[in-house]
């Protein structure tokens, strides 16, 4: 597949959102460069938008064509994000994802960009400034993980395990009501799972062959649309809780990802439980 946007430039681009806006600032926020928007645990801090302020600059001068949705765009403009159903190419971006961890001085935090062309996620990148490495992955192309001297490995997810054995990523916060009691109780049934409060990180774990699911009910495009990606490049298999599959414009009904198509049936079957 032949993309209008070079994707290294793209994954050189998030690097460098970081070392100039992201990392200067961890541990280093004043009380006033931090604020809440939906919730006490949605977070903006001055890193986020400053990231995000540079990545647009750069992406409209090397893709001025391009549709920009970034989580704090949207934040400043919500029908932004109902564009991405009719654009045949856009860029999505999570400046900074893991913002709580980020604000809390937690060394857990990702930057992703996903590009979408003619309708479906062709690309996603999921840069840790941290450990200054790149997980990718091209539509067709496989997933890897890069760093900046050129190393590259190839992902590959687990192997799958009988339900019992699985270990897995849930997010169950934004479940509510019986159907939260339920899926927490289920939960019950694999050998045990946790919550990274960052996708960047829990999507680079499940490509990296160290977990076998992950499941998550909120979809916002800037955190699923590149991890969904290179899960499935990495050999993975995802839905929407009903079956149906995730598409960039989705922002509801769940999204369970497995090791393989069984496994996600027996995890959608015993955990959501329909």
């Amino acid at each position: 597949m032949t993309l209008p946007l070079d994707v290294t430039k793209l994954a050189d681009l998030l690097r460098l959102a970081a070392k100039t806006e992201i990392l200067p600032r961890f541990r280093r926020l004043g009380s006033g460069d931090i604020r809440s928007k939906s919730e006490p645990t949605d977070l903006v801090t001055e890193a986020d938008e400053a990231a995000e302020r540079l990545i647009r600059r750069e992406i409209d001068a090397i893709a001025p064509d391009a549709l920009f949705v970034g989580e704090e765009s949207v934040a400043a403009d919500p029908g932004l994000l109902s564009r991405l159903a009719d654009a045949d190419f856009a860029v999505v971006v999570d400046p900074v994802d893991g913002t709580f961890n980020f604000a809390s001085g937690i060394p857990a935090f990702g930057v992703m960009a996903s590009v979408i062309w003619k309708g479906e996620t062709a690309a996603g990148i999921i840069y840790d400034p941290m450990g200054d490495d790149w997980v990718m992955a091209e539509r067709g192309a496989g997933a890897f993980l890069k760093r900046p001297d050129g190393e590259t490995v190839r992902l590959s997810v687990a192997e799958a395990r009988p339900l019992d054995a699985m270990v897995g990523m849930a997010s169950p916060g934004y479940f509510f009501g019986e159907e939260r009691e339920r899926i927490l109780g289920n939960l019950a049934k694999v050998r045990f799972f946790a919550n990274y409060r960052c996708a960047a990180h829990e999507y680079r774990t499940f490509a990296g062959g160290h977990v076998q699911f992950m499941l998550y009910n909120k979809l916002m495009p800037w955190d699923h649309l590149a991890g969904t990606l290179i899960a499935a490049e990495a050999g993975g298999y995802g839905a929407r809780l009903d079956g149906s599959p995730y598409l960039p414009h989705h922002v509801d009904g769940g999204l369970l990802v497995a090791t393989d198509k069984e496994s996600w049936r027996v995890l959608r079957d015993e955990i959501i439980g329909y």
